[in-house]
C-alpha cells in the first residue's frame, strides 16, 4: 500500500536537509546505499542511529531531537512499530515531511503526521522516486 499526500516532485525539489533514520554503516544495506545516494544528489544528509558515531564521513545523531537545524524530510528505515515515536519526534523537530521506505507502513502514525501538517510518503523508496523524477 502506497500513500502520498503531497506531490513528490516539488517535495524532493524543495528539500535541502534529509535525516536518514536507521542508517547503517554497512555498505551493502539499503539505508547506507540510499544515504550515499542522497549525499551525491546534493542533499545535506543527516544520519540518525543511536548505535553509530559516523557514517559516510558525517557525524551520526542519536535522535532527531539532536539535529541542530530544521529537517525537510525524515526518511525512515525502521520497523513499522517504531513509526509512531518517530512521527512524534519529526513533529517536535519541525520537519516538513516524513518518508517511510518500502515495507514501512503505519496508517495511524501517518494520519497523525498529516494532521500536524507534515507531508507523508509511505511504502516508497526516496532514491527510486528521486532518480525517476529529478535525474
Amino acid at each position: 500500500m502506497t500513500f502520498i499526500n503531497s506531490p513528490l516532485e516539488p517535495l524532493l525539489k524543495n528539500a535541502k536537509r534529509i535525516a536518514v533514520v536507521g542508517v547503517s554503516d554497512k555498505p551493502f544495506r539499503d539505508s547506507h546505499r540510499i544515504a550515499r545516494y542522497l549525499q551525491q544528489a546534493g542533499f545535506e544528509m543527516l544520519p540518525v542511529n543511536p548505535l553509530l558515531s559516523e557514517v559516510l564521513g558525517q557525524k551520526v545523531y542519536a535522535s532527531l531531537a539532536e539535529i541542530p537545524e530544521p529537517v525537510d524530510i525524515v526518511n525512515v528505515f525502521r520497523r513499522s512499530e517504531e513509526v509512531p515515536d518517530l512521527v512524534e519526534q519529526a513533529i517536535a523537530a519541525g520537519a516538513k515531511a516524513i518518508w517511510l521506505q518500502f515495507g514501512v507502513i503505519h496508517e495511524p502514525a501517518a494520519e497523525k503526521a498529516r494532521e500536524a501538517g507534515l507531508a507523508v510518503v509511505m511504502d516508497r523508496c526516496i532514491m527510486v522516486d528521486h532518480a525517476r523524477l529529478l535525474r
